[in-house]
């Protein structure tokens, strides 16, 4: 009997423990799901601190700085001051009265001479001193000035000028290398008309001995320069061809 009751109480406990674990089971998940459909359905039973936490987005990053203003540039300017042109002219308050001097007196003139002397050209016949006569008066004209050194004159001028010319001869060498052309002199010709100075302006040096030894000997007019004989700078052109002595 006793056996029995162990056996029918063994089976009661074992069909008992089921029905407690599923009805635990049952109730901790309805706790569960109330706990995550309540905030769901009542958003605002939730802490106030949390949601905003949660909903608020973070502050945007600050912008850049901007650039430094551009240096400002610092012009001169120039204060021109225009003095007023229109300016009233200051009147003295005492007037000093000043004296002029006397006139100077008058001078002698040629004119005036003449006529005292008893009239001629230009004077009054009977005039007086300081008189001033008709005519125009007397200009007296100073002599020029006698140029110093030799009077520049031209070749062509000066050959007007020619007494006596000496044919140069053609050099033997120029000839057999066919040289010709024209040889040109600078010359300086005294006042008695005979040749001073002799130099090469241009011409070939085979022709140039010969043109000298001949120009050497030539004889001109004296060149007269205000009624005097005066020295001549000139050019003188001896030409060499062919058939010709020069």
């Amino acid at each position: 009997m006793f056996e029995d009751s162990l056996v029918d109480s063994g089976g009661r406990l074992k069909t008992n423990s089921k029905y407690w674990v599923w009805a635990t089971l049952c109730l901790n998940l309805c706790i569960v799901a109330a706990l995550i459909i309540y905030p769901l359905l009542y958003p605002e039973a939730l802490p106030k601190t949390a949601m905003t936490a949660m909903l608020t987005a973070p502050p945007p990053p600050p912008p850049p700085p901007p650039p430094p203003p551009p240096a400002a540039v610092v012009k001169a300017i120039k204060v021109v001051t225009v003095s007023d042109a229109m300016t009233v002219p200051k009147i003295p308050k005492k007037i000093v009265d000043t004296k002029q001097d006397a006139a100077p007196p008058q001078q002698v003139t040629v004119a005036g001479m003449q006529g005292m002397a008893g009239g001629s050209a230009g004077g009054v016949l009977g005039g007086m001193m300081g008189g001033v006569g008709n005519g125009p008066p007397v200009v007296v004209k100073a002599a020029p000035p006698k140029p110093s050194g030799p009077a520049r004159i031209s070749g062509g001028v000066i050959a007007g000028n020619l007494l006596e010319k000496t044919t140069p001869i053609y050099p033997p060498i120029a000839k057999q290398a066919h040289v010709q052309g024209a040889v040109v002199l600078h010359a300086i010709i005294g006042k008695n008309g005979t040749i001073q100075n002799l130099t090469v302006i241009s011409g070939n040096a085979m022709l140039t001995q010969a043109a000298i030894d001949a120009v050497k000997q030539w004889r001109y007019k004296p060149y007269l320069l205000n009624g005097e004989p005066t020295e001549v700078d000139t050019t003188v052109t001896v030409n060499f061809s062919f058939g010709s002595g020069g």
